[in-house]
Formats: C-alpha cells, sequence, structure tokens
C-alpha cells in the first residue's frame, strides 16, 4: 500500500472509542487488530526506507569519513513527516479497509 497517499492525519487526534468498538463489540479486540495493522505498517515502511538509503552507503576503510548527502537527507525528513503507523492502521480501521478474522472463542476439542 502507498502510506504516502493515506488519508490519516498528521497529528494525533482524539477518536470515540465507542465507534472503535462497535465492529468487533470488544476494545481489547480492536486495540489488537490496531496494534496488529500498526507493527505491519511500520515494519513495510523501515524495509522501504532502508532500500532507498543503501542506494547511498558508501564503504570505505576510514570510520571517520562521513559523507553527507543532501539527498539522503531528504529522503529521511520525507519519512519523518509521514503519519505514524498507529495512525495509518486507525484510519484504515475507521475506513473499512483492514481485513481481520476472529479465532473462535472456544475451539472444539478433538476426542
Amino acid at each position: 500500500m502507498d502510506y504516502k497517499k493515506s488519508k490519516a492525519p498528521v497529528t494525533t487526534l482524539t477518536r470515540d472509542v465507542n465507534t472503535l468498538e462497535e465492529e468487533t463489540d470488544n476494545i481489547y479486540e480492536t486495540v489488537m487488530i490496531l496494534a496488529k495493522r500498526a507493527n505491519q505498517i511500520s515494519v513495510d515502511i523501515k524495509q522501504e526506507l532502508s532500500r532507498k538509503l543503501e542506494e547511498f552507503t558508501t564503504y570505505t576503510d576510514n570510520l571517520e569519513e562521513v559523507f553527507e548527502n543532501r539527498e539522503q537527507i531528504e529522503i529521511s525528513k520525507y519519512y519523518e513527516r509521514l503519519p505514524k503507523p498507529a495512525l495509518i492502521a486507525t484510519q484504515e480501521f475507521i475506513d473499512g479497509e483492514i481485513y481481520y478474522r476472529m479465532q473462535p472463542e472456544h475451539p472444539e476439542k478433538e476426542a
């Protein structure tokens, strides 16, 4: 998914817990769904950023040399300005874009 085009707010918003709870009828399940999706988004963004920054790596023998690359700094700043993964996950949940399924509460035991 392209997180850059997300409608998620960049700053924290107060959400009505009752509206978030409506779909699952349990706020704890809702929070777990949001947490798992936020972790997925975080991993995706980190991998994408690492791939882009990997283009700028230079291998030198001298560890004291530090090269400042303007493009690298701009890419890092761009990713810092993206909405946080938890905000993206919450917006996706509200928009109904998250697929999840619940495990049965009492799995049947085999004899």
